[in-house]
């Protein structure tokens, strides 16, 4: 499929491209949002709370244990990471946003569950038995606890919350942190306990075996959560609709301990966890495909309007016209496909805010939607600029 080359508005469109900016201009940027101080100040909070984990890993684990055990740590996190940047490609999350929900799994979920941990022994004698406290009140806690990260990051960063590919996303990166932590925590003990052989059966359980376990648990809550978005959900409607994705992970959560505690683990790994993940799997497919057909949709409202021609649209939103047109922009003198990339990050943006405009959930989209339309010609008028 070859792209003819003015990727303009046809002659016929009722509307017109703006003019060029003068070269002094700047492309407009979208007015900030009002949650980007809530979300500093966690940040800030974040950072404080990493820092008191650190000095009780090194207290009471020691440094020795505690490096071997995060060099340990990061690479089935490397692994997730991988596979989570493949589900969010179509429309990248922003990095501030990543790290945000990366860091809440791996430290504020993590402390909260310490602490609660802490306060339930203090409390109860002579302690919860260990499997009640695997099987219900593990799953509780740290389900509520990531789950109000994802809920955090929906409620501030509207922008950036469009539907259930990126609730996944977002659940799946707090997941991805705790489940990081919590693995600096069980290889240290293992290593300080049993030695190098322990360590490496636990790493085998953890970090071979079940990488993707806390992934699934908490992406179930964004999933919900990226429901209510879609629907333009606000408030008690978006709460109800966490709370039942809250409710979601922690029976998964209690029903994989469980098998730890009661059953057959390996039994049920192969013919239960092996399945819910296909499952897993399947679904986010499918969700990607939707996350596409929405792009084309709403993009191709402005193919109405004559701000993009049907070939763009079909450039613009689907897998191989993505890649057809970035290796043609290849062919372009100076090769332009980083101009087309940012062509097409543009027109997706606009896509994502035409949709929250649609369901009314951000009061701000209609602005959004004028940025990232100018954005969005301003980016082809680079890509086929002489």
């Amino acid at each position: 499929m070859s792209f003819p080359s003015p990727l303009a508005q046809p002659d016929h469109a009722p509307a017109t491209v703006p003019p060029t900016a003068a070269a002094s201009r700047s492309l407009p940027v979208p007015v900030p949002s009002r949650g980007r101080w809530a979300l500093w100040s966690v940040g800030v909070v974040l950072i404080v709370l990493a820092a008191c984990l650190v000095a009780y890993f090194l207290t009471f684990l020691g440094a020795a244990a505690s490096v071997i055990a995060a060099v340990l740590a990061l690479l089935p996190l490397a692994a997730v990471l991988t596979v989570i940047r493949i589900i969010d490609r179509w429309e990248p999350e922003p990095r501030g946003l990543i790290v945000l929900a990366l860091a809440w799994g791996a430290v504020a979920s993590v402390v909260i569950a310490l602490g609660v941990d802490l306060l339930v022994t203090l409390v109860v004698e002579p302690g919860v038995p260990d499997a009640l406290s695997a099987v219900v009140q593990a799953p509780i806690v740290e389900e509520v606890a990531k789950g109000a990260g994802v809920l955090l990051i929906f409620a501030a960063a509207r922008r950036a919350f469009d539907g259930p590919v990126d609730g996944v996303v977002y659940g799946a990166l707090v997941g991805a942190g705790f489940a990081f932590t919590e693995n600096i925590l069980y290889f240290a003990d293992s290593l300080i306990t049993g030695g190098a052989a322990d360590a490496a059966t636990t790493f085998f359980l953890r970090g071979i075996l079940s990488p993707f376990a806390h992934v699934m648990f908490t992406a179930v809550t964004g999933f919900a959560l990226g429901l209510a978005a879609r629907a333009g959900r606000r408030g008690a409607g978006a709460l109800g609709r966490w709370s039942v994705g809250v409710v979601g992970a922690i029976v998964l959560h209690a029903l994989w301990n469980g098998s730890a505690t009661f059953a057959d683990f390996l039994g049920l790994y192969v013919s239960l966890q092996i399945p819910l993940f296909a499952v897993f799997v399947f679904g986010v497919v499918l969700l990607r495909r939707e996350e596409a057909r929405l792009t084309r949709e709403r993009l191709s409202d402005y193919a109405d309007a004559g701000w993009f021609s049907r070939a763009e649209v079909e450039m613009l939103a689907t897998r191989p016209g993505r890649t057809k047109a970035i290796a043609w922009a290849r062919t372009l003198p100076g090769d332009r496909a980083a101009a087309m990339r940012r062509f097409i990050a543009e027109a997706t943006a606009l896509a994502a805010a035409r949709q929250r405009v649609i369901t009314g959930r951000d009061p701000r989209a209609a602005a959004d939607e004028l940025v990232y339309l100018e954005r969005a010609t301003a980016a082809r008028r680079a890509l086929l600029s002489r």
